[in-house]
């Protein structure tokens, strides 16, 4: 079972890492903050908690601030 995910200007089909796979999963392995990073699912803003399933497409957004 694979998704999409975008990152950083690169698309690429990963395999879901167990059989319930959810976003914080997907940053933890990419050793990214959940407080930095915006997710969407197919389009949609979701929450950390959100599962991925087989076909989804997760797109991973910086956020950037400062002083």
């Amino acid at each position: 079972m694979t998704f999409t995910l975008i990152f950083e200007n690169k698309k690429e089909d990963k395999e879901l890492i167990k059989d319930v796979t959810t976003i914080q999963d997907i940053l933890e392995g990419l050793c990214l903050s959940s407080e930095t990073i915006i997710a969407k699912k197919n389009g949609e803003i979701v929450i950390e908690d959100e599962i991925i399933e087989n076909g989804d497409e997760i797109q991973l957004i910086q956020i950037l601030y400062g002083g």
